[in-house]
């Protein structure tokens, strides 16, 4: 997926997808765009060599949302697309409605953001409604989950994620996608899934599930609906379906989530992963083990196996050359497999890459050190697999070097 509308227009053949199967791999033009970026070299080289091989489906290659890039993030659409660009495991983030039927959206707070709610009559139902920017307020509004029921959600439609904050009005506040992305494959075609909808699916896709167990945004229990109720039935859905516990990675930022499915459903506990957000304790510093509460051989004591920080926390600059932080080296010390994220999600590269690169910004100066990067996590971090935004750059590197 380029970073540029011109190129963006350049991967219509690949981009509309209304029937993806287990051997139906197609990468586009992206990674061979990416590799062009690249200085000559050893991973140019061996990059390159790999234009012409046959591509196969990559568990190293996790689809971020599914393919939220180009595609409203958490539609059907946008799902089928990962599968096409050989993701293995995709992601249904999981919240749920007002009369608790779990759904996948990013945050139970967001359709404000992701969904043409603020276009339909269920916008009188919003937490908080539409406001204009007016004398230095932004614009803004909350619409959740939880205000609607399941019938009202699926009525929506997944739409870019985006507003404008300085908008005049509800028409302009939708449209605030990022330049970098598109609307070429928004609009009406973005169904909206429940949970359950994704198993079947996703299993005809031939990949594999990690579903994020949103924080909610309500108040817990919400009626009578425990944080342990939402982490129980998430895992049912999977049981009721005939899932196989080694085909999810569960995921949470919130450590008593994996507590609690290490004491009640411990064969889907094994894979859990626990999603670090320390980077938000000012303490914190991914160079400085001191700072790790807990310490990484806590969490593996406490029965944590997979950890998932953010990219930037993985690595760091010695001498200019990007190499693993402490954080990388303390996680692989105790015998934690390594998730990270996300690839594909901050814009032209030469702009320094944003939050995701945070550690390594002065390195970050093209497109080209999406590649780079990839290969130190992949290769000197040894991580097991990345979350995408477009999965088909991750995949051509996996099967290029050869990771499951």
């Amino acid at each position: 997926m380029s970073r540029f509308r011109g190129l963006m227009a350049g991967v219509t053949a690949l981009a509309w997808i209304s029937v993806a199967g287990a051997a139906e791999i197609e990468l586009g033009p992206r990674p061979y765009f990416l590799i062009e970026q690249l200085p000559a070299g050893a991973l140019k080289q061996k990059l390159s060599s790999c234009r012409d091989m046959s591509f196969r489906r990559s568990l190293f290659s996790i689809g971020h949302r599914g393919a939220a890039l180009m595609f409203p993030e958490h539609t059907e659409q946008s799902y089928r697309a990962a599968a096409r660009m050989g993701a293995g495991i995709v992601e249904c983030d999981v919240t749920f409605t007002r009369d608790k039927q779990l759904v996948c959206r990013h945050a139970q707070n967001d359709l404000h953001a992701t969904t043409d709610i603020l276009a339909t009559p269920l916008a009188e139902k919003c937490t908080s409604p539409f406001h204009p920017a007016e004398a230095g307020r932004p614009a803004g509004a909350e619409c959740r989950t939880s205000d609607i029921t399941l019938a009202e959600f699926k009525s929506l439609n997944g739409k870019m994620d985006g507003v404008d904050k300085q908008a005049a009005d509800v028409a302009a506040y939708m449209k605030g996608t990022p330049e970098w992305r598109t609307e070429l494959y928004a609009g009406a075609a973005g169904r909206l899934m429940t949970h359950a909808e994704t198993i079947p699916l996703f299993q005809a896709l031939g990949v594999k599930f990690t579903p994020e167990l949103k924080a909610p945004a309500v108040a817990m229990p919400f009626d009578v609906f425990s944080q342990q109720d939402f982490a129980q039935r998430l895992v049912d859905e999977y049981k009721q379906a005939g899932v196989p516990p080694g085909d999810v990675w569960l995921q949470s930022f919130d450590l008593d989530d994996l507590r609690y499915w290490n004491r009640a459903e411990p064969a889907f506990a094994r894979q859990a992963v626990y999603l670090d957000g320390r980077y938000a304790d000012k303490r914190f510093d991914p160079n400085d083990p001191a700072s790790f509460r807990p310490s990484m051989a806590d969490l593996k004591r406490s029965g944590v196996n997979f950890i998932a920080p953010p990219m930037w926390m993985l690595v760091t600059l010695q001498g200019g050359a990007v190499v693993p932080s402490a954080y990388a080296r303390e996680a692989k010390a105790a015998g934690l497999g390594i998730i990270t994220w996300t690839l594909e999600r901050s814009g032209p590269l030469a702009r320094g890459g944003g939050w995701y690169y945070r550690s390594i910004k002065p390195a970050v100066r093209s497109d080209a050190a999406l590649f780079q990067t990839l290969h130190v996590l992949a290769q000197d971090v040894g991580i097991k697999g990345i979350f995408s935004d477009w999965p088909a750059s991750v995949t051509y590197y996996a099967n290029c070097f050869g990771l499951d």
